[in-house]
This record gives C-alpha cells, structure tokens and sequence, in this order.
C-alpha cells in the first residue's frame, strides 16, 4: 500500500519545514488543511536542495547536488522516489502539473551556489528567479488549484513576493554569507566595506516588492490568503528591524525576530485578517 509510504514522505517533509523554520511552520498552519501538505512538500524539496550547497562542505557538493537532481526529475517521472522528501514533492508537481521549468531554474540557482561568485546585475535577478520567484509560483499552482487564468493574473505578485523574501534573507544573512560561505549577492556591493547608502538602495528595493506583494496577498482564495498574509508580516517585521540597524552592525550580528515576538505577530496578523485590515 503506497499511501502508508506518501503518508511517511509528507511527515518527513512536514518535519524538515518545523526543525529549518519557525516563521514557515507557522503560516503553513493557517493555510487551509487541503493545502498544508503540499507546501510542506515544496518547502522540504527546496530545504534539502539549499542545505546541500550550504552545509555540507565536507563532501562533494557537486556531486550531491547533481544526484539530487536526477533523482528529482526521476521521482517525477516514475511517480515515486525512495528519499521521501522527494516522493512528497514529486506528488505535489504531478498533482498540480507545476511546470518543470520551474524546478531547472530552482536548480540551476541551487548550482550557482556551488562556486564562489561575483554577481552582475543579470546573475543576481537570474539567481532570484531560480532560488525564490519560481519558489512563489510553485506555492501559487496549489493556491490556485489549476485555475490557469486565476494563476497568471496573480503570477507577478508571487514572483514579487518570493524575491523581496530573498531578499530580506539576503540582508539577514549577509554577514554568514560574506564571511562563511566567500558570497556576495548584491551586485557592485563591496560587503567588505558595506555603506549605509548601499544598504538604503537595497531597502528602498526591497520595500518597493512589498507593496506589490501585498496586493497579491489580498486577491489570494481564503484558503491561503491568512497563512501567506502572515509569512509576510514575519518578514515585513524582520525588515524593519534591519532597516533600524546599521550597515555595520548587520555585518557582524545576524538579525531576527524572537519566537515569542513571532508569536504575538500572529495574534495580530490573525486580528488584522479578521477585520480585513490587511
């Protein structure tokens, strides 16, 4: 019986989402039931294919990556894969007919992580693409439900919203990156002497992605508008407090948000929904 094992493969990618990310576990639970596992799958798909470029400097990342891939596209393919991560995955793109070219360019950011690399502005909005807007196009075939037409008018504001996530990330990783990992995202940025007019230019970015973003938030179905709503509470929250902290300072402490100020977001985010105050 097949379903004992997918059952296995969606808590495992339920598992991964809870132990990498508080603020995801936290909006994928105010999404509708029907819709949780899916995300899960897609969170725990792009989690393995980042943990490998990130962390695993003792082995052939290369090779990983590279195996990791073909076995997605096989999974895909066969409709079943023993990594039960990738078994959950495969169901969710085979379910919702996610478009493959959307996981190749996911992949391809992945590969652009494997080297040390100096990004132009083309390298820098091709990696944002690939490692979070098609990320938010994913979410949104499940959102949408295979409505064709709903899905392409609410595809800008997705994209939209997985870069200024990337983005923030960026901001709130910047010192790790830099300094652990030989990278610099931000093109013509000089992180070894980061400026606070640089950091402005990334902001006013930034900022700009979130108002656009939450116009799509607002148009989402029910099902999924409270659970993306309050993902971008989250990060709009952590944006503001990297904005209240220097160049300097972001260069040498990495900034978040507590889990008990995560907490009491919630309840406001939840408050704000309810009397459509978004």
């Amino acid at each position: 019986m097949k379903e004992i094992f997918d059952k296995l493969s969606a808590d495992c990618s339920r598992i991964t989402t809870q132990r990498y990310s508080t603020s995801f576990t936290l909006g994928i639970y105010f999404l509708d039931k029907k819709l949780r596992a899916q995300i899960y799958a897609i969170y725990g798909f792009v989690r393995f294919a980042d943990e490998i470029v990130d962390s695993f400097h003792d082995y052939d990342k290369k090779y990983l990556l590279e195996k990791f891939k073909e076995d997605c596209f096989e999974a895909i393919t066969f409709g079943i894969s023993l990594n039960p991560v990738l078994n959950s995955f495969q169901k969710v793109v085979n379910d919702y007919n996610i478009d493959i070219e959307l996981i190749e360019l996911f992949l391809k950011s992945m590969e652009m992580d494997l080297e040390p690399n100096v990004y132009s502005n083309e390298t820098y909005e091709q990696y944002i693409l690939g490692s979070a807007e098609v990320v938010g196009l994913m979410c949104l075939c499940v959102f949408t439900n295979g409505d064709k037409k709903f899905y392409e008018k609410l595809r800008p504001y997705a994209m939209k919203l997985g870069s200024t996530f990337q983005k923030v990330n960026f901001l709130r990783d910047v010192k790790a990156d830099f300094m652990q990992l030989n990278r610099n995202y931000f093109p013509n940025v000089d992180l070894s002497n980061f400026r606070e007019d640089e950091k402005k230019t990334i902001e006013t970015e930034i900022e700009a992605e979130f108002k656009m973003a939450i116009i799509g938030i607002k148009q989402l179905p029910l099902s999924s508008r409270k659970g993306v709503y309050l993902a971008y509470i989250y990060y709009r929250t952590l944006f503001d407090k990297i904005k209240n902290t220097s160049a300097s300072q972001i260069m040498n402490k990495r900034i978040r948000i507590s889990n008990g100020h995560k907490i009491s977001l919630m309840f406001d985010s939840m408050i704000r929904f309810r009397m459509n105050a978004l």
